[in-house]
């Protein structure tokens, strides 16, 4: 008995919106994609705001705002780096390091990534292998960002190597890099 109650009434609401098709319907949807447009004009990319936050000096909201970014757009080579990136300016170079790894692994011919494991790497006292991953930025950038070559001749300063007069008594200055503009310093101690 209670299904003949309940029945007439679910087909008596639903006759007005059946009886006016779906035109009655176009400006809820019009509505939701309104809506929809709005909160993406709201919610920009969480690389652009951890850019930003990185070149203000914001890093732990820069790490998540990167940390949003790969949650939307998956663990492409651009949110590891960026991520490798901001652990670094944390001074988390165990977790920077395996970042930049994966960066690397993700594609082999991103100059910026394999410039910023070279920083851990100075960072960690390993001069040798940043100078090899300094040597792999450049050949990949062709030689066009200062930066990496400076962070090559740093390195190499570093190793010793004949001709470029390393000294002991010189702050160092390592560059990280990303894809796009803006330029990070990392200050490092010889």
């Amino acid at each position: 008995m209670q299904t003949l109650t309940t029945g007439p009434l679910v087909a008596l609401l639903l006759l007005p919106v059946a009886g006016c098709g779906t035109d009655a319907l176009s400006p809820l949807n019009q509505g939701a994609k309104a809506s929809k447009e709005a909160r993406s004009m709201e919610d920009p990319d969480g690389l652009i705001v951890g850019h930003r936050l990185m070149a203000a000096g914001e890093y732990e909201l820069a790490l998540t705002a990167y940390l949003r970014a790969g949650g939307e757009q998956g663990l492409t080579v651009d949110v590891l780096s960026a991520l490798g990136s901001v652990n670094l300016k944390l001074g988390r170079l165990n977790q920077a390091e395996e970042l930049l790894r994966r960066a690397t692994t993700a594609d082999e011919t991103f100059a910026p990534a394999w410039n910023n494991l070279g920083v851990v790497l100075m960072e960690q006292n390993h001069p040798g292998e940043a100078a090899r991953v300094f040597r792999i930025a450049f050949a990949l950038d062709s030689g066009k960002s200062a930066e990496i070559k400076k962070n090559l001749k740093l390195a190499m300063d570093r190793v010793k190597i004949p001709g470029y007069g390393f000294d002991q008594e010189q702050e160092t200055n390592f560059d990280l890099v990303r894809r796009g503009s803006g330029r990070y310093l990392l200050l490092s101690t010889p």
